[in-house]
């Protein structure tokens, strides 16, 4: 139980619980504003969604923080993070606002998706602040627990927000109007975060003065040669390498899956009755978020026990064996249980990930090995969902898909045991511990 006990330790401090606080709120509302996007792309009646459509949806929902990720640390280092916690969450809200009020004049599509991507590109900045103003809030003995709870905590309100934005839409109702509403909550409770970060003092998280730090602009273009740098680096170094590309499988497979399931639920178990649909589709969602928290109590007792490279080639080659079996017969019992598996072996992946990138990479090159940590983590889904539109059809039941899915986990578990065999052995490879700058889930 070392996240209840590293949660109670790190919860003393003043400063770490109104910025623990800040994040909370803030990610509570992210949920409920991703519910709302994925509601209205997929369960809307007015809305026919195709497979196209739904990596459309998964483009606004992940993209920005694939490309402005590696960029965020240039201005996070530069501007004074109490203020971007506090005025990121009033431009949030007046984003918004506008995406509510194209929703309810019926503007396009095309209008609603280039706001919500603007609202997400603030939030990416947000995220980062937070992260960035951790070791200012917290001892330096103490920052590795709060590292560890921090990032699990705010998956946790993610889903709570996004089980109170499906509450909310049965009170406010499945149309656009409902989904203008939802944005509307979500905006209100995002500002609430900024009443939260106004009670830390100005100047309490940074940055601190460098009279040596380069220019804006030179900075981004050091982004840019120092992503390269960190690819090669990591390259050279067989068990981070192989840790990002389980991680990168993982996502891709899992993307895949996220799309199947959402047809299946819009078109197939529910003969595509939207509310019927979503309803069932919530269940999914809770049991991946089950999960997702689960994992965070499993992985250091299992990896405890045996190397962390053994239980990642476990969970990958686990969720592919029980992928097939659940969800090949394509009953909604499957889906549920398959929620619950992929949610606990991709967490379980990512916090051995997070353990083996932070121990094995030199640390001149961490940031910019997690910049491009950060860029696969989402952009892999985006491209799962870009292949699901290929060949996916209209109702989402694929025996294929279910086969390339389960296939694809199978080989990753492979590839990833045969690459970290001829690595040799890795020293510490026990008791991981999630990093704080690892890509927000």
């Amino acid at each position: 139980m070392s996240f209840v006990s590293d949660l109670r330790v790190v919860l003393r401090g003043r400063d770490f619980r109104r910025l623990f606080g800040t994040r909370l709120v803030s990610q509570f509302s992210d949920g409920i504003f991703q519910f709302a996007v994925y509601g209205y792309a997929f369960f809307t009646p007015e809305n026919q969604t195709s497979a196209a459509e739904a990596a459309a949806a998964f483009a606004v929902l992940l993209l920005p923080y694939s490309i402005l990720g590696p960029f965020v640390g240039v201005f996070i280092d530069r501007w004074p993070r109490r203020q971007i916690l506090v005025i990121g969450p009033l431009v949030r809200g007046a984003l918004l606002a506008l995406a509510a009020a194209l929703l309810a004049a019926g503007a396009p599509d095309g209008y609603f998706y280039a706001v919500a991507l603007a609202v997400l590109g603030v939030n990416r900045f947000f995220l980062a602040a937070l992260g960035a103003s951790l070791p200012h809030v917290v001892p330096a003995d103490r920052l590795m627990m709060a590292n560890s709870v921090t990032p699990t905590s705010g998956t946790v309100a993610t889903f709570l927000g996004a089980g109170a934005g499906f509450l909310l839409r049965l009170l406010f109702g499945p149309g656009t109007n409902g989904t203008a509403l939802l944005l509307v909550v979500s905006g209100v409770v995002f500002g609430m975060s900024a009443l939260v970060a106004s009670t830390m003092e100005r100047s309490l998280l940074g940055p601190s003065y460098d009279p040596n730090r380069p220019q804006a602009r030179e900075a981004v273009r050091n982004v840019l040669r120092g992503l390269v740098d960190g690819a090669r680096h990591v390259a050279r170094r067989r068990t981070a390498a192989a840790a990002l590309g389980s991680m990168a499988a993982h996502r891709f497979w899992y993307g895949i899956a996220l799309v199947m399931a959402a047809m299946l639920y819009r078109f197939y178990f529910t003969d595509g009755d939207a509310e019927a649909g979503l309803l069932h589709a919530g269940g999914v969602v809770a049991t991946s978020g089950v999960g997702y928290f689960a994992a965070a109590f499993v992985t250091p007792w299992v990896t405890e026990r045996m190397a962390i490279r053994t239980w990642v080639t476990v969970a990958l080659a686990a969720a592919g064996i029980l992928e097939l079996a659940l969800c090949l017969p394509f009953t909604e019992w499957g889906f549920l249980v398959a929620g619950f598996v992929l949610g606990l072996a991709g967490q379980s992946v990512k916090i051995c990930a997070d353990t083996v990138v932070q121990r094995d990479v030199d640390d001149p090159y961490l940031g910019r090995v997690f910049s491009l940590y950060d860029m696969l983590f989402n952009g892999m889904t985006v491209a799962a969902a870009a292949v699901s539109a290929l060949f996916l059809p209209a109702d989402g039941r694929s025996h294929l898909a279910v086969v390339v899915i389960a296939a694809g986990y199978l080989l990753s578990a492979v590839a990833y045991r045969v690459v970290t065999a001829s690595a040799g052995p890795a020293k510490g490879d026990r008791t991981p511990r999630a990093h704080a700058e690892g890509p927000v889930t």
